[in-house]
């Protein structure tokens, strides 16, 4: 049986049931149910169920799911059994705080960022967190020599579609964008916006 195309929003909650999986105690919780899983992650058990159902049968009915072997799954679906190169392209006060954080926190994790990328000569040749800058000039045979499969937009909002072009041109299919513009990808390439006034913006209606 083919398998059928999960929709963007399950693909989001993959990486939460990854994160409960990763946590659990293994020797205390060798299997956890879409009930436990669906409580932690704030969804209900059908929607568990539904969400892991696009990719195969990983449990048992009245049973529930072999932790270790889930996480090994989910692991395997969203490509995190290999190691997935990162640049980050913008070195300013958000660039540099992204990639110390993910330097600090990615223990275990097959996520690197390897490069930084920026147009201010003062800051090419300097690191952060042990991460080069170099000239976006440089970017298309970074990509390649350093074999970059996703990239971070963190700069001002100036000339983001030529570089995001660029970065498509030389094999990028995945971006993670606060950056606020208007940019177009192609199809088989996904962006993925974040943008934090918006999301302020929407908050304070509860406010």
């Amino acid at each position: 049986m083919a398998q059928r195309k999960a929709p963007d929003v399950v693909i989001r909650r993959l990486p939460l049931y990854l994160r409960v999986l990763e946590v659990q105690d293994t020797n205390e919780s060798p299997i956890i149910s879409s009930e436990q899983l669906a409580k932690i992650i704030g969804t209900s058990s059908g929607q568990v169920r539904k969400d892991l159902s696009y990719f195969g049968v990983f449990g048992k009915q009245g049973v529930g799911y072999q932790t270790t072997l889930l996480s090994t799954e989910l692991r395997r679906i969203l490509k995190l059994n290999q190691e997935i190169r990162v640049g980050l392209i913008g070195a300013g006060n958000l660039g540099a705080a992204l990639v110390r954080y993910h330097q600090k926190n990615r223990a275990h994790q097959p996520l690197e960022i390897v490069a930084l990328f920026d147009i201010d000569e003062k800051k090419v040749g300097r690191k952060i967190a042990d991460v080069e800058v170099f000239h976006t000039d440089k970017l298309a045979n970074a990509i390649h020599e350093m074999e970059i499969k996703m990239m971070i937009l963190a700069f001002p909002a100036e000339n983001v579609q030529h570089i995001i072009d660029i970065c498509i041109e030389n094999g990028v299919k995945s971006f993670l964008n606060f950056v606020p513009a208007s940019v177009k990808v192609p199809e088989g390439v996904k962006l993925r916006t974040s943008d934090v006034t918006l999301e302020l913006q929407g908050l304070a209606y509860y406010t």
